[in-house]
């Protein structure tokens, strides 16, 4: 192909995805501000005139599943990724300095967990919880969310490690810091952009994971929002008004959440390739 070729091409591929990608959106934000009647017969019309009675049948359900759900899905949400931050950084920054030989054993022992998927473990996992009593609480939930996204946050970590001069380190050593201090005064701050990376990698996944809570938790013990939008769907589910606002917001959280790290996302993707 030749430059004029190129000119045009890539700028219609570009729409193409963009659209592909935004009309799931735009089908979601339309019909939450409009009236569940015109859902069907008009999906793709615009709002008008907007209404917010969708949103006023969420969040005034008498069996109050959106505001459990949020609340639980933000415990669950945070304390996982903050868990698996410290450990990940401590466990990434260890597995970067060392040169023994149980050190290699242990981090391909960590990378061939990123390739076991969620529904294959989940039994095993289910009687290790009920054999804990953890089985159907929000820890034994954070615990499996700590223990299967751990080497993804080890692996991204290592990488940024290396980035950082081992000097620094050592400079420190030399005027007396332990271990311990020496990483968390010399070198986790500048694991920031590494550590909202995986914050905004881990924070989505966790949010938006359906299958692992939705066992987990049982149908007695509570809800997540991505459950709660499952549970909201019943056998003759007709008020697809309320499902959207549902979906909608239940995403509004982790969307904040996105827009508030994203400044050093991109740098914590890049930061590994600098060096090693």
């Amino acid at each position: 192909m030749d430059d004029r070729t190129h000119s045009w091409l890539r700028p219609l591929v570009a729409v193409f995805v963009g659209a592909a990608f935004f009309l799931p959106l735009y089908l979601v934000v339309v019909n939450v501000f409009k009236p569940g009647a015109e859902i069907v017969p008009h999906p793709a019309a615009l709002p008008l005139p907007p209404t917010l009675d969708n949103v006023d049948a969420v969040l005034s359900r008498p069996d109050n599943l959106f505001t459990f759900g949020l609340i639980n899905s933000i415990a669950v949400t945070a304390l996982s990724i903050t868990i698996l931050t410290v450990l990940s950084a401590m466990l990434g920054h260890y597995l970067a300095r060392s040169k023994r030989v149980l050190a290699k054993v242990a981090m391909v022992t960590l990378l061939c967990g990123l390739m076991i998927p969620v529904p294959v473990i989940l039994e095993p996992i289910t009687g290790v919880l009920k054999t804990l009593g953890l089985m159907t609480t929000l820890q034994g939930l954070i615990l499996v969310n700590v223990g299967y996204y751990v080497p993804f946050g080890v692996l991204l970590f290592m990488g940024f490690v290396r980035s950082v001069p081992l000097e620094l380190e050592e400079a420190a050593e030399l005027d007396g810091a332990s271990k311990l201090r020496v990483f968390w005064q010399v070198v986790f701050p500048l694991l920031r952009p590494a550590s909202a990376s995986v914050l905004i990698f881990l924070g989505v996944w966790i949010w938006n994971d359906f299958l692992t809570p939705l066992i987990l938790l049982g149908p007695d013990s509570g809800t997540t929002v991505t459950v709660g939008v499952y549970r909201a769907i019943g056998q003759h589910q007709s008020d697809f008004g309320a499902v959207f606002a549902f979906m909608f917001l239940a995403t509004l959280p982790i969307l904040v959440f996105y827009l508030a790290l994203q400044k050093n996302f991109v740098k914590g993707l890049t930061g590994g390739a600098v060096k090693g």
